[in-house]
């Protein structure tokens, strides 16, 4: 399907806190092409996807060298290298030789052999924002956003970024080198953020981009207790994802899907119009495999939600407690450091 039917120049911008950073109000996640939810896709499909969101004004792809490993980088290089100056690509260091299951490296000389490596991936000779993958126990802060600051001084990084990272490992960072954007997950089912996060990220002026914003696809809608996913699909582990977890969080997404009805917009478009309306700095970034899906996600830019709205959902989420873990044990540990 050509990409001409996605032709849209009216996506709003945002900028990522004080930064000055500015980007598509809604980004593309890019992993699940690569990594974490079944085969990978076909590259040639892959990057016609790309082209096609930026084609409808998606300006802010993500991705990281741990997604493949760097295969994901490869792919992003090769289809944004036509118009690498007009989108603002992040990636992310922080595993060791790039592997999830290795365990965290931040080391400073590790650092630079990512972005050495990553800006040979990625087909550019800089790095608009530069994402710590995991706070690094072994490593202090100080030093990881010492590294960031040099490689900014050097002009290979723009901005320094942290994900799934705690109030007080973000208060370090952001004294050595400005933060322009922590990255968590954050969704009508997964609302922790809103405790410490949110506020901490005001008070700096960091920006915010949540992962998965439709709840790894549950809250589309197109998941229930009789889904089955691929063997090498990251949700099988999930406890959220277990048969009978989502059979009682069914609930949540029945109610997502009248209010949508109401809005005449579907659940996904109304859950990603949730999270832009709770703060201008908010930009999620929805990943898909599928040009129709892009199309939807991106028309969830285009729903207004006013205060009421607002205030109904949040009222009739909040009557139904979310059942299962979003994590398995072993990754639970590594976020929120």
């Amino acid at each position: 399907m050509p990409s001409e039917k996605l032709k849209n120049s009216k996506m709003k911008k945002r900028i990522l806190g004080k930064s000055g950073l500015e980007v598509s109000a809604l980004g593309f996640g890019c992993m699940g092409l690569s990594f974490g939810y079944g085969p990978a896709t076909d590259k040639q499909e892959a990057i016609k996807l790309l082209q096609a969101a930026y084609d409808a004004g998606v300006t802010f792809f993500d991705t990281a060298e741990a997604y493949g490993p760097f295969a994901n980088e490869e792919l992003l290089g090769e289809a944004l290298a036509g118009f690498r100056d007009k989108v603002v690509i992040a990636t992310k260091f922080g595993f060791k030789e790039g592997k999830t299951n290795l365990g965290m490296d931040s080391r400073p000389e590790n650092i630079r052999a990512v972005a050495e490596a990553a800006l040979k991936r990625l087909k550019t000779d800089y790095i608009d924002l530069f994402y710590q993958h995991r706070v690094d126990p072994n490593v202090p802060m100080e030093d990881v956003a010492g590294t960031v600051k040099d490689l900014v001084a050097e002009g290979k990084v723009k901005h320094f970024g942290l994900s799934e990272a705690g109030v007080a490992s973000i208060r370090k960072a952001h004294a050595v080198q400005p933060v322009a954007a922590l990255q968590s997950e954050y969704s009508l089912w997964w609302r922790e953020p809103e405790k410490e996060i949110l506020p901490a990220l005001e008070e700096l002026g960091i920006g915010f981009v949540p992962f998965s914003p439709l709840g790894r696809g549950f809250l589309t809608g197109k998941i229930d207790e009789n889904t089955t996913f691929d063997k090498t699909d990251f949700r099988n582990f999930v406890p959220r994802f277990n048969e009978e977890n989502r059979k009682a969080n069914q609930q949540l997404v029945d109610l997502l899907g009248n209010i949508a009805k109401q809005k005449e917009a579907t659940p996904a478009q109304i859950a990603l119009a949730w999270l832009l309306a709770q703060k201008p700095w908010i930009v999620p970034i929805p990943g898909t495999t599928k040009l129709h899906r892009l199309q939807e996600n991106l028309g969830g830019a285009a729903v207004a939600l006013s205060a009421k709205d607002i205030q109904d959902i949040d009222s009739a989420f909040s009557a139904i407690p979310v059942q299962g873990e979003r994590y398995p044990a072993h990754l639970q540990k590594t976020v929120g450091k």
